[in-house]
C-alpha cells in the first residue's frame, strides 16, 4: 500500500477521492483549510511552504502519489484570489513534492482542470501566458483588471468567470508541458489531468446556482448522457491515475463531462499536426 497526498480532502471531489483510496488500503494526507491531517490555505506562497513542510514530515520524504483537487469556483469574488489557489497552488505543491514522488520509484500526480478551460468562450490569452511564465504578481492584476471589465450581470453571477477557465486552461496545459520534462517523464513520474464538466459538489452548486436536484436538460451546457456527475466519478478517475499500473500514460488531459466537451466542440479533439 503506498501513501498519498489529496488536496481539497475535506469536501467534494478531494473527500471522495480520500474515502476512495482508504478504502483501497492507502494511507492519505489529507491537506485543506479544515478537517485535515495538514490545514493550510494554498492560496499563498506562506501556506502552501507550510503545507510542503508538513507532507515531507509526514510522509518522511516519500511519496507515491499526489491529487491536486484543491480549487474555488467563478462564484468567488476575488478573481486574483482564484488564480493563486486554481493555478499557482497545485504548481508550486508540485514542483515542491516532485523529489518525493521520485524517491517512490513509481511517482504519479494527477491535476483537476475543467471542461471550462474548453466550453466557457472567456478565456484571456494574455492572462495564460502570465501564469504559465509563473508571474503570480502580475496574473493576479491582470484577473483583477479582467474581472473589472465584465458586465454587470456576470460580475453579479460569476464574479470570477474569466479567471476561473483561464486558471483551469493554463493548469491543463502546464501538465502537459511538464510532464513530458526529464525531470519527470524520465525519472518514471507521470503527470496528468481530470477535466470534470458538472459535477455535483459544493463548488459547482455554489458557482452556478442550480440547486440541489438540477434538470440536466436545462442547464446552460448540452448533457447528452441526461445526468450531472458525482464526486465519486471524478475519485474513480483519479484513483486510476494513481495506481502503480497506469505506466503508459502521461501529458494526458481526461475529459469526465458527460459528453459536454465532445457535444461542443465535436471536431476539436483530436487536431491533426499539420506541416
Amino acid at each position: 500500500m503506498g501513501t498519498y497526498v489529496i488536496t481539497g480532502s475535506a469536501s467534494g471531489m478531494g473527500a471522495a477521492a480520500a474515502t476512495r483510496m482508504r478504502a483501497a488500503g492507502h494511507r492519505v494526507i489529507g491537506v485543506d483549510l479544515r478537517d485535515a491531517d495538514v490545514v493550510a490555505d494554498l492560496g499563498g506562497a506562506e501556506g502552501r511552504a507550510h503545507a510542503v513542510r508538513e507532507i515531507l514530515a509526514l510522509s518522511g520524504g516519500t511519496l507515491d502519489g499526489v491529487a491536486a483537487v484543491a480549487g474555488v469556483g467563478p462564484s468567488v469574488r476575488s478573481a486574483a484570489a482564484v488564480v493563486s489557489i486554481n493555478y499557482f497552488g497545485p504548481v508550486a505543491l508540485l514542483d515542491a513534492l516532485r523529489p518525493a514522488l521520485e524517491r517512490s520509484g513509481a511517482g504519479r500526480a494527477v491535476v483537476i482542470s475543467s471542461n471550462s478551460a474548453s466550453t466557457v468562450p472567456v478565456i484571456d490569452d494574455e492572462l495564460v501566458e502570465l501564469l504559465l511564465a509563473s508571474d503570480e504578481e502580475a496574473a493576479r492584476e491582470r484577473a483583477a483588471a479582467a474581472q473589472s471589465a465584465l458586465p454587470a450581470a456576470t460580475l453579479d453571477s460569476a464574479p470570477s468567470i474569466v479567471a476561473y477557465a483561464t486558471s483551469k486552461l493554463a493548469l491543463a496545459r502546464w501538465v502537459r508541458r511538464t510532464a513530458v520534462t526529464p525531470q519527470w517523464a524520465r525519472r518514471g513520474i507521470l503527470l496528468n489531468s481530470i477535466a470534470p464538466g458538472a459535477v455535483l459538489t459544493p463548488l459547482m452548486t455554489g458557482s452556478t446556482g442550480v440547486g440541489e436536484a438540477p434538470d440536466a436538460d436545462g442547464f446552460p451546457t448540452p448533457m447528452p448522457l441526461g445526468v450531472f456527475g458525482e464526486a465519486a466519478d471524478i475519485a474513480f478517475w483519479i484513483e486510476q491515475f494513481l495506481r502503480p499500473e497506469a505506466r503508459f500514460t502521461t501529458g494526458s488531459i481526461l475529459y469526465v463531462d458527460g459528453g459536454t466537451d465532445a457535444a461542443m466542440r465535436t471536431d476539436a479533439q483530436p487536431s491533426a499536426m499539420r506541416r
